[in-house]
């Protein structure tokens, strides 16, 4: 099962969402909250797999929360869920460490696969907001750094750029996850990138992409 908490100050929103998520047979809405302090203390008490994460919220936003929530080393995967377009809205949450996000007038079932997508390991970037990410100084962090990954580790990037989750490179590689997990921290340590989003991005950037 995964286990989702729902951050969103509109109730109607969270109970449309439980009402719909409840009836997947994977997928265990475990929580929610109101705002970002609530959504922070929430999953640091459920562990959550996953947090559907509203921007625009009072008090602590969106933004703010993951911000938190990376702070706290939390390890679940957030996927934000809003209504607003802008770029200026989206990118600023991609870049505190969201997973990647959808609109709330997503269909139900794109959205499951959402949540099963950011679960497995995946960054859902559109393409447009894919291309602020990359204009942005910071974005790519590691300048002149590529020569310090091994050719594993560029193979491993490469994979992270396709999408792939650890499961899968493991596979596509021949190697075990625990050894997949060691060659990503190693690549983000080495290019001092922050998570799999920025690494994605940087792999872009500098040609890795597979």
């Amino acid at each position: 099962m995964i286990r989702v908490l729902l951050v969103d100050d509109h109730q109607v929103v969270r109970r449309g969402l439980r009402t719909f998520l409840e009836v997947q047979d994977d997928i265990e809405v475990v929580g929610e909250a109101a705002d970002g302090t609530e959504g922070v203390a929430q999953a640091e008490e459920l562990k959550p797999d996953v947090v559907l994460m509203d921007v625009k919220m009072p008090g602590m936003d969106g933004v703010e929360a993951l911000r938190r929530l990376r702070e706290l080393a939390n390890p679940a995967r957030v996927l934000i869920v809003t209504s607003f377009t802008e770029q200026r809205t989206v990118v600023p949450a991609l870049r505190a460490g969201a997973a990647g996000y959808v609109y709330k007038d997503v269909d139900p079932d794109a959205l499951a696969g959402a949540i099963r997508s950011v679960h497995a390991g995946h960054v859902l970037l559109q393409p447009e907001v894919a291309g602020a990410l990359l204009s942005q100084e910071g974005t790519g962090g590691g300048h002149g750094r590529a020569g310090s990954l091994t050719e594993r580790e560029r193979e491993v990037l490469g994979l992270i750029a396709d999408g792939r989750s650890n499961r899968e490179i493991a596979r596509a590689l021949v190697l075990s996850e625990k050894t997949v997990k060691t060659h990503v921290s190693n690549i983000l340590m080495k290019l001092d990138l922050a998570d799999r989003t920025q690494a994605a991005l940087w792999a872009v950037r500098h040609g890795v992409a597979g």
